[in-house]
């Protein structure tokens, strides 16, 4: 497995018919395929984040979106950045995630996470319950998907999950790449450390060397090489030829989110900012080189909130990052 471009698509809110939604999302994985992404990731929600949109902004079901798109692509990887654990039983999820292997012809990755988004769990009618609760859930679902990935048949009594002898057939290979998401550094990198081949980091940019330096630590805890697990950072960019276009983009969109950047302080803009790439193609370079990169990631996935939608941007976003994290 290897990660280190990837194109993530929060923002399904686009300006046309609902009919058309859904071939604008298949035209994006297709740019990113040809522009060289190694992996596009679909969201895991019902509802919008707020930090992307308003509530009941455009959202589809991750999985069902994920089956679709696999016809449509050749090469690229494809999975949810990241799954919720709480949505789905253990053993619900390895079938899904296989049977997408199985129909991309072994290009899926499992994407989890222990779930956050409480007014989902609370309005759908799932148990939301504590942090400890969810990673308590969060630790014996991998204990349960790790082995049915790899064509075992698991029997767990848990605290929160019960299988018996669970089979998942088909399966077209024994080493479907799982890949954790998550900023904890403590509870999320310990099970990074212990079931991950990827780990991708959603932080404030400098955070990066901490975050990074904690990895290393929960691997030594275990005995692990930290060149053995793969390192990502979600990043929120705003591209265009023309930088101030770019920056017009960064504008109206944190505007949409109650942020006023022409009237806001040094710290509120830094804080507002604190995720985001903005400019023209050499400006969101340097930025990723010296912000991220240089930091000691791996590689770095991208989501492209206010244009990507539009035919050309994927493209130039690739061309423009893809030499870094080839470096």
């Amino acid at each position: 497995m290897t990660i280190r471009l990837g194109y993530q698509m929060p923002n399904l809110s686009y300006s046309a018919p609902v009919a058309d939604l859904f071939p604008t999302v298949i035209a994006q994985v297709r740019e990113a395929e040809s522009a060289g992404f190694d992996a596009a990731f679909m969201q895991d929600h019902f509802y919008q984040a707020s930090n992307v949109g308003a509530l009941d902004e455009p959202v589809v079901e991750s999985n069902t979106a994920l089956g679709a798109l696999a016809p449509a692509t050749g090469k690229i990887q494809l999975g949810a950045l990241v799954s919720g654990n709480t949505y789905r039983n253990p053993p619900m999820l390895a079938k899904a995630v296989s049977t997408l292997d199985v129909a991309s012809g072994g290009r899926a990755v499992l994407g989890i996470g222990a779930g956050w988004y409480e007014l989902e769990h609370k309005q759908y009618g799932y148990e939301f319950g504590t942090p400890t609760d969810r990673f308590e859930r969060l630790d014996e679902a991998l204990q349960i998907i790790t082995p049915m990935l790899r064509g075992e048949r698991p029997t767990f009594d848990g605290k929160w999950y019960h299988v018996e002898t669970a089979i998942n057939e088909p399966r077209i290979r024994d080493d479907l790449p799982i890949m954790l998401g998550g900023t904890g550094e403590k509870k999320t990198f310990a099970l990074a450390a212990r079931f991950a081949d990827h780990l991708n980091i959603n932080c404030n940019a400098n955070l990066l060397p901490r975050k990074l330096d904690a990895l290393e630590a929960r691997c030594a805890e275990i005995g692990r090489d930290r060149a053995t697990i793969e390192a990502s950072y979600l990043a929120f960019v705003f591209i265009d030829e023309n930088g101030d276009r770019a920056r017009k983009l960064q504008h109206d969109f944190l505007l949409s989110r109650g942020v006023d950047l022409s009237n806001a302080s040094d710290s509120e803009r830094a804080a507002a900012t604190a995720r985001m790439f903005c400019g023209a193609p050499d400006e969101v370079a340097e930025q990723l080189q010296t912000r991220v990169l240089d930091q000691g990631v791996d590689g770095i996935v991208v989501n492209l909130l206010a244009n990507g939608h539009q035919p050309g941007i994927v493209e130039l976003a690739g061309r423009t990052v893809r030499p870094l994290v080839d470096a």
